[in-house]
């Protein structure tokens, strides 16, 4: 039962509730009651007495007070109760807390209603691989070593499958060799397993946890090299295909190669090209020659084909480069002449030679990445404007270029959104008025190409704002020349793609060839005073900020391309930029800065031998003002207060340095410091995380929540090794 105004109210005599609302009648304003009639109709029934007015306060406050007593009801189960009571229904099943981790996609509260189950299965290898799971929040494989040890067998309990030897006609077995899916026999192993240094042995179990993730791109356009040539990146790089992982539907089950997100194998995709091509899988090739939506695939071939089976079609094969007499690459090798090749290990795609040359090609598939950062089909809403009251304007390819677009807005400001993923070949001139905002951004979940052979030209009013939202930028970058006054310049979730660009050659009806970008520039180039620059969440090439103006740069990665270029620096570059504000980013490059506002949980890299151009890697200009805390930056560099910063001291300074999985653009560990960096770096940041752009994923935090887990539900006995993949 609820006690409402109108229950309340009615709960009154009717000589009162008369009287009240004589009185409030009266005090109505003649403009007071016309606005009553003319909504509602009946001034009876709607005009508020000194009695009904008290009433509503106090309806009020019953209705904060009934809310109240349902949540309380609410928070003795763990499936509807408040955030903050996990931890006390936890502590009654004997769950303990764990270290929160901000911002992450990991909830207790699974683990804690899940844990009367999972204590029944203690102590067994299905449990302790979705114990990872669910509190690191990456996906998992348990290993038990004793089961792959080359033993005397007990001739009573033979295990056929645990042989000493192995055949070379068994291809899985090759294929997954020195992987966690490795099937081999090993001979034993008495290092210790906690500390990495052994595996195969009686007692050990091993955890592998996937810190990449495969994101998609669906229906993208894929590279041309030329008529018959493609890569399914649509920059012309080669890059792994990764598989969609396959959800396991029990709690029993082990995880498979295909329920994590990995590159796929030639051979596996050879052997099981049903699993992983087609729609709503892995990878799927579209061309416009095709009937229906243009997806190869045997449904959708003409009815006079005889083809009905995917392998008749689609050939699974090693397209590697191949090279002449001068190591110039001529061309790919096992061209195919009959069936569509695809080679998943450098993510290229070959038209068969004895077929019409194939029209417009787009491709669906998966790569692999660290975080949720640059461009990429991921969630990214909250960080859109959503105003219904702000002009939005769609562009699609085969509609509205984005200059139409943007030229639509030009005088009122507003949103420009992409809603495809089609490359756009464009010179762009955005023009903002004074104190409007102009957002270029993709509807979420796509990632659309921006082709550049030029800088996109800003012109705008004072007090105003130009924000760049989801946007995959190739060539060129972002320029805003001396004479314009642009307030504040976003650039979230962005790549303004730090190497060069390769030639683009469209086919027919499309924008015209651009050209091959012969030498790296800067991204961004600010030539005007007091511009405000935020860049979150992105890749970017070099930045040059004249002085007068802020850049700030969050959870980002600054790539020069090589540590001898310049990252950061001033117009001319050879006086100082603006001032920096940097939070959880890593810097690829050289630095020369008027003042160093703040950095914080940053890595810089950058050469020590400099020239005499350039003496000093990292400098900042002013040193009295300004702070670097928790961050990494190369001996010799000239930086205000340094506070806990890495190399603490000269002696260390070989060993305490950033090592990284991959530094190369567009592999899926680009960015991600290496299993083999010092301690003092991946967990040198003020919360004992890792410095860098990926400082939010809390690594540290999260393998040491598993580690307080594993004391829970590991046999008395074993031990358990966590490597990270």
């Amino acid at each position: 039962m609820s006690f409402d105004l109108k229950r309340m109210y009615d709960l009154l005599p009717a000589l009162h509730r008369i009287r009240d609302t004589e009185f409030g009648i009266q005090m109505l304003s003649p403009e007071e009651r016309k606005a009553i009639e003319d909504s509602h109709g009946s001034l009876d029934q709607n005009a508020y007495g000194p009695l009904k007015s008290l009433l509503s306060i106090i309806a009020e406050q019953v209705a904060i007070l009934e809310e109240n007593l349902e949540q309380l009801y609410d928070d003795q189960f763990i499936e509807t109760c408040a955030e903050w009571a996990v931890s006390y229904i936890g502590s009654l099943v004997g769950n303990r807390d764990l270290i929160p981790i901000p911002g992450a996609e990991i909830s207790q509260r699974g683990e804690v209603a899940n844990t009367i189950a999972y204590r029944r299965r203690k102590g067994t290898a299905s449990i302790i691989e979705q114990l990872a799971r669910d509190v690191t929040g990456w996906e998992s494989n348990v290993v038990e070593y004793f089961q792959l040890l080359a033993t005397t067998q007990y001739m009573n309990h033979i295990r056929l499958g645990n042989t000493s030897f192995s055949s070379l006609l068994d291809w899985e077995k090759l294929t997954y060799t020195n992987t966690p899916f490795d099937k081999m026999a090993h001979n034993v192993d008495v290092r210790n397993i906690e500390k990495k240094r052994g595996q195969y042995n009686i007692p050990n179990i091993g955890i592998f946890l996937w810190r990449l993730k495969s994101y998609s791109s669906i229906q993208s356009p894929a590279y041309r090299l030329d008529e018959r040539r493609f890569t399914f990146h649509p920059l012309g790089i080669d890059t792994p295909l990764y598989n969609l992982p396959i959800t396991e539907e029990t709690i029993t089950h082990l995880a498979e190669p295909i329920n994590i997100s990995m590159p796929i194998k030639k051979r596996v995709l050879y052997e099981n090209l049903d699993t992983y091509y087609g729609k709503n899988k892995s990878i799927l090739v579209y061309d416009s020659n095709f009937l229906d939506d243009g997806a190869i695939i045997p449904a959708n071939t003409s009815p006079s084909d005889s083809i009905t089976k995917l392998s008749e079609l689609i050939q699974v094969c090693d397209l590697r480069d191949v090279f002449d007499n001068l190591g110039t690459v001529v061309g790919w090798a096992n061209m195919p002449s009959e069936k569509i090749g695809i080679d998943p290990s450098l993510g290229r795609i070959a038209f068969p030679s004895s077929k019409t040359p194939p029209g417009d090609v787009h491709v669906s598939f998966y790569y692999g990445f660290s975080a949720d950062m640059g461009s990429g089909e991921y969630g990214r809403a909250e960080s859109m404007s959503n105003d219904p009251v702000i002009p939005l304007v769609e562009v699609s390819a085969k509609e509205k270029t984005i200059q139409q677009a943007l030229d639509d807005l030009q005088s009122t400001g507003g949103i420009v959104e992409i809603i495809d993923n089609e490359y756009y070949a464009e010179e762009l001139v955005i023009k903002v008025p004074e104190g409007k905002t102009i957002e270029l951004r993709s509807i979420d979940k796509k990632r659309p190409v921006i082709i550049l052979d030029d800088y996109i030209q800003i012109e705008a009013g004072s007090d105003s704002k130009v924000i760049l939202n989801g946007l995959l930028i190739c060539g060129g970058g972002i320029e805003l020349a001396a004479d314009q006054s642009l307030g504040h310049l976003e650039i979230i979730h962005c790549s303004l793609v730090p190497t060069m660009r390769p030639k683009f050659d469209f086919p027919g009806g499309n924008p015209a060839s651009v050209s091959e970008e012969t030498t790296i520039q800067p991204r961004i180039i600010i030539h005007s005073l007091g511009t405000n620059i935020n860049i979150d969440r992105s890749i970017v090439g070099g930045v040059r900020v004249v002085d007068g103006s802020k850049v700030f740069i969050t959870d980002s990665i600054i790539d020069a391309t090589d540590d001898s270029l310049i990252a950061f620096t001033g117009i001319p570059e050879s006086v100082p930029g603006a001032a920096l504000n940097i939070h959880n980013s890593t810097i690829i490059g050289k630095v020369k800065t008027t003042l160093m506002d703040l950095a914080s949980n940053t890595i810089f890299i950058a050469k020590e031998n400099i020239t005499e151009d350039w003496p000093i890697p990292i400098m900042a200009q002013r040193l009295q003002q300004g702070c670097v805390r928790f961050s990494y930056y190369p001996p010799g560099s000239r930086l205000p207060r340094p506070y806990k910063c890495q190399p603490s001291n000269s002696v260390i300074a070989a060993q305490v340095r950033p090592i990284f999985s991959s530094l190369a653009y567009g592999e899926a560990a680009y960015g991600q410091l290496s299993n083999q960096c010092a301690i003092e770096i991946t967990r040198g940041a003020d919360d004992e995380s890792e410095m860098g752009a990926f400082h939010q994923l809390y690594q540290y935090q999260r393998v040491k929540n598993l580690r307080t887990r594993l004391d829970e539900y590991l046999r008395f006995g074993m031990q358990a090794g966590i490597f990270l993949v």
